[in-house]
């Protein structure tokens, strides 16, 4: 409950709104309290945490969630934390907005029970694949988690239940559910090059292995694309991404190997397919629907 004295308990609660400016950067909880005290939104170095004091909004300890897990309290406040723990799994309790986009019939939001498989989102509720094309790959977490290898519509791995432990033994991670699809049009490399170009514009440059690490990516990509690249070139992007990972104040940098990293893990023929003189300047039509 919000308000003045709620319950006549002489404790208020009040809620305040901020309109930020669209940055992805303020997604990570220490680059939200530099926005929100009017700071440009870089990462803090830590310790201290945010929960700590010296870490929080203005110095004072603070509790950072997101919208999502807010929604969840006034549901378990009246049902109980038991009743909750009966939906979804053991392991990954409750239900997930997951946000899907890319090769379906009708991408959207879809609340549902953690354990859902792949299958049933993507064909029960977003509808399948249209005109009959065949699943490539799924990037289940958005750009920022590894992409997952699909050969076909009848692949087992699409049986796979959407929580946070299975999810992990795909490869690849569950993390915010903002599942893209794409199929079988749609040329990998183009899909690295896509997501490298948006975390290098998103990229707050604190870091220098991030800052630079883009940048590169993204000039070598680009020449992959337009047929002038070599297989070292491949091998060398391979290497800048690795060496992102780990070193940087927040997890951006991370975010933006996995989509050099992965496509070349698990779809190294699309790669191959530009060297020697093949370019592909521009994405296939169809996959104008892949989302961002």
């Amino acid at each position: 409950m919000v308000g003045q004295n709620i319950n006549g308990s002489g404790w208020n609660c009040e809620v305040y709104t901020h309109l930020g400016a669209g940055a992805y950067i303020c997604g990570e909880e220490s680059a939200l309290l530099e926005s929100l005290e009017g700071k440009l939104g870089q990462p803090r170095v830590r310790p201290p945490f945010p929960a700590n004091k010296g870490g929080g909004l203005y110095g004072e300890p603070s509790v950072i969630n997101n919208v999502e897990t807010l929604a969840n309290v006034p549901w378990i406040i009246v049902n109980g934390a038991d009743a909750y723990k009966q939906i979804g799994t053991e392991q990954s309790p409750g239900t997930k907005v997951f946000c899907v986009s890319g090769h379906v019939e009708k991408p959207g939001n879809y609340e549902l029970p953690l354990g859902t498989t792949l299958r049933e989102l993507l064909y029960t509720h977003a509808g399948g694949i249209p005109n009959g094309r065949q699943i490539k790959g799924i990037l289940p977490s958005g750009g920022s988690g590894p992409i997952i290898r699909v050969n076909g519509n009848e692949d087992p791995i699409l049986d796979t239940p959407l929580t946070y432990e299975d999810m992990a033994k795909t490869g690849s991670i569950l993390g915010s559910a903002s599942v893209i699809v794409i199929d079988d049009t749609v040329d990998a490399t183009w899909v690295a090059s896509k997501a490298i170009k948006f975390f290098k514009h998103e990229s707050c440059g604190k870091c220098t292995p991030c800052r630079e690490g883009t940048y590169w990516l993204d000039k070598t990509v680009d020449r992959i694309l337009r047929g002038e690249a070599k297989e070292s070139d491949v091998d060398l992007i391979n290497d800048v991404a690795k060496n992102m990972q780990g070193v940087t104040l927040c997890a951006l940098g991370d975010f933006a190997a996995n989509p050099i990293i992965y496509t070349i893990k698990n779809f190294p023929e699309d790669f191959k397919s530009h060297l020697g003189g093949k370019s592909t300047p521009t994405a296939p039509k169809s996959a104008a629907a892949a989302g961002d």
